[in-house]
């Protein structure tokens, strides 16, 4: 009778002893440590749908081998993770693995939180434990066959994955260190700053030398973003002092851009709230960086093409951003050197500021443009397009290169798909 009994409510096990967990209350100390990992980790902005519940998940991840959906991390125990234990948590933020045992896909960045303290681990489970719990499902994952098979995760990770905490540089600063800490683990940086390879995993020797990305377009489509390079490379963070990249990743703008498009989250739910100590850390180490990533185009746009960039760029971009390209503290940042979008190897996401308007971020309430910026997808062809930006990106002191119409064209849609 007894052992019948059991294999009836066996299964409401992880669910009864779920709820008993729920009445254990964590130290506030700890809860209010782990929210600050949390808004570090900008974990809001990938588990927060649009119009959904506080960390319910949901959220849609565009990738080459198809859709896949955060999950809810409420603790919630039959929808979010209420049932999983600590060590069901460690094991997944370590080692990327579901207390099922099903390997999770890398787009959660685990590879970064790996690196990860104990004791920070322990903080951030005791605040998600106290985050209201919701029941919702994300939607299914399209992924397409192969990548659907979760069990080829495991050659993936014996290739790509090295589980353990951040070891301290002891030749290096407390600064460096911090800095090292928030970039590389919590703030999981490289995930979108580094070029990816065809199985998606990051190029070890080109971190942090930029990398190309789905995400969505003022409108809701998904088109491909390039973050700009952020080691000491002409094209990166070599633009920049340390000031200017403090001012931006404090208030999402300095003197040479405004954060715009995939980075407004960055600054909106994570970096403007962080220790003054710890964005001047990040930046202390972020502009320590070796210099990695491609050389400076050598072909430069012929005289017309220049031109007729010149032309458009004084009918529809001078006004505001000035004919020298310097700018202007009210009406538009500079795009003279300066401008890591300007100069970027890649150039979507200057294209998808031109095509679709940037929608930038308003961090400092002080400071706004006087005029945001219009799209210009429907008046100015492929042609037009690419011809202004290649002159935004080789006028004054720029030397960035050229682009094509093809590129633009991409931009506007093709092979980028529909959100």
């Amino acid at each position: 009778m007894l052992p019948s009994l059991y294999r009836i409510f066996r299964p409401l096990l992880p669910l009864l002893l779920a709820t008993a967990a729920g009445h254990v209350t964590a130290a506030p100390e700890a809860v209010e440590r782990g929210r600050y990992l949390v808004t570090a980790g900008n974990c809001a902005s990938c588990h927060t749908a649009v119009a959904g519940a506080f960390m319910a998940g949901g959220v849609a991840f565009e990738t080459p081998f198809g859709t896949l959906y955060s999950t809810n991390i409420t603790p919630d125990p039959v929808t979010g993770i209420g049932a999983w234990s600590e060590a069901d948590f460690r094991a997944a933020m370590r080692h990327g693995v579901r207390p099922d045992g099903e390997h999770l896909y890398p787009a959660f960045p685990y590879t970064a939180y790996t690196r990860l303290t104990d004791e920070d681990l322990a903080a951030i489970w005791a605040y998600l434990r106290a985050v209201p719990p919701v029941q919702s499902t994300p939607p299914a994952n399209g992924l397409a066959f192969p990548f659907n098979q979760r069990p080829l995760l495991a050659a993936w990770k014996l290739l790509y994955h090295e589980p353990g905490p951040l070891e301290p540089d002891p030749a290096r600063s407390d600064a460096w260190n911090r800095g090292a800490y928030l970039v590389e683990a919590l703030g999981h940086c490289s995930a979108c700053h580094s070029p990816r390879n065809r199985l998606g995993a990051e190029q070890a020797e080109l971190r942090h030398a930029g990398g190309e990305y789905l995400d969505r377009v003022p409108g809701g489509g998904f088109r491909p973003w390039f973050a700009p390079n952020l080691t000491a490379h002409p094209q990166g963070l070599d633009l920049w002092r340390q000031e200017d990249l403090v001012a931006y990743l404090a208030t999402g703008r300095n003197a040479f851009l405004e954060a715009f498009g995939p980075m407004n989250e960055v600054i909106m739910n994570s970096t403007r709230y962080l220790d003054p100590a710890d964005i001047d850390a990040m930046a202390t180490y972020l502009k320590a960086l070796p210099a990695a990533g491609g050389g400076r185009a050598t072909a430069a746009p012929d005289e017309e093409l220049m031109g007729r960039g010149r032309s458009l760029y004084n009918l529809h971009c001078g006004t505001c951003h000035l004919p020298s390209g310097e700018g202007d503290p009210e009406m538009a940042p500079r795009l003279n050197r300066g401008s890591l979008v300007a100069q970027a190897e890649n150039p979507a996401s200057l294209i998808n500021a031109i095509l679709y308007g940037p929608e930038v971020a308003g961090a400092d309430p002080a400071r706004h443009w006087l005029k945001p910026m219009k799209a210009y997808r429907y008046l100015l062809d492929d042609k037009e397009v690419a011809a202004v930006a290649t002159y935004i990106r080789n006028a004054w002191d720029n030397a960035a290169g050229v682009v094509a119409p093809a590129q633009v064209e991409r931009q506007r849609g093709t092979g980028a798909g529909e959100g």
